[in-house]
């Protein structure tokens, strides 16, 4: 999770996210948000890219109002605001506005180090939000998560879901919430393995390993057996999901690396890499976000947004398999 100076007031003048995880640095700014409209319901919320704030935007946005409103201004990627946008920003963190609440998020590095360095001076709250690249990280973020949720996990179990998962934090963040949502108890491994690895029955990885290879009538099949013997439908979209995302960061990785620098680069486990060169023949660019779109409407489907999931999922099923054969 990120981690928090001691200064931890997220209605202070200045919050300074700094880091590359995405999943992080949303969080960090959820919490100001969530902590402004508790005290304010009507606070404003202006959430801007570098290039949205010109020289002289700052000044308009934190500008005194009549109302006396309370506003967050969130500042994304700030390590690429122009030379003349950076003094603005500069001049500001000397005189803060009352009521107004600035977020800043700089991914670290040389890159804007100047505004870094000046919002730190100016006792900016900072929260850490770093890629996590290792293993053991990632191994305490899902710790951390379940935690967070109220509920226990075993050491064994957290691996598990680490090792079928892979790095995407947003992926494994959803997954402990899943698992929290679907059952009770300390998570084991027996858990995991129910929603997220193979078994000898049929289960959602076996269905999306058929799918993403184009074998309709087998993935079908098998996801009929998977429903008949009560597999959760969460756990199968989820499956689904993850098979077409695989294929998607394998196309798009360097030709000729070798699986175990691809592993590191992508966060899947060497195994995996070895299974979706296998899987990735026949599919596109264009196939992969037909498919992902199809995928997105499952799990929207199963999650009460249509009054036959099963049919949501055959749908879904049959999308990936033929996006599998778009390449000619």
């Amino acid at each position: 999770m990120a981690r928090k100076t001691a200064q931890d007031d997220p209605l202070a003048a200045l919050t300074l996210a700094v880091g590359q995880e995405d999943l992080l640095l949303d969080r960090a700014v959820r919490e100001v948000v969530v902590a402004a409209r508790a005290a304010d319901p009507d606070t404003d919320v202006r959430d801007l890219a570098p290039d949205a704030l010109q020289p002289g935007t700052l000044a308009e946005l934190t500008s005194p109002s009549l109302f006396a409103e309370r506003k967050v201004v969130v500042v994304r990627n700030a390590q690429d605001l122009s030379a003349d946008t950076v003094k603005d920003v500069k001049a500001y963190l000397g005189a803060p506005v009352e009521e107004i609440t600035l977020v800043l998020l700089h991914a670290g590095g040389a890159k804007g180090k100047a505004l870094l360095d000046a919002a730190r001076k100016a006792g900016a709250r900072e929260v850490a939000c770093p890629k996590m690249t290792k293993p053991a990280d990632r191994l305490a973020f899902v710790r951390g998560e379940f935690r967070t949720l109220g509920r226990s996990v075993t050491p064994e179990a957290a691996q598990a879901l680490v090792d079928a998962i892979g790095s995407d934090l947003r992926e494994l963040a959803s997954a402990c919430a899943q698992l929290v949502a679907d059952t009770e108890g300390t998570v084991d491994v027996a858990v995991v393995a129910r929603y997220y690895t193979g078994r000898a029955e049929a289960t959602g990885f076996e269905v999306a390993d058929l799918a993403v290879t184009g074998r309709t009538a087998e993935a079908l099949e098998r996801l009929r057996w998977a429903l008949s013997v009560g597999q959760p439908l969460p756990g199968i979209t989820f499956a689904l999901a993850s098979g077409v995302r695989a294929i998607g960061k394998l196309a798009s990785a360097p030709r000729g690396a070798n699986p175990g620098q691809l592993a590191r680069d992508l966060g899947m486990p060497p195994w995996k890499i070895d299974r979706v060169r296998q899987q990735i023949r026949g599919w596109s660019a264009d196939g992969v976000s037909v498919a992902l779109q199809a995928v997105a409407e499952a799990d929207a489907a199963v999650k009460g947004g249509a009054a036959d999931p099963a049919y949501a999922l055959e749908k879904a099923v049959v999308t990936i398999a033929r996006a599998a054969r778009t390449r000619s």
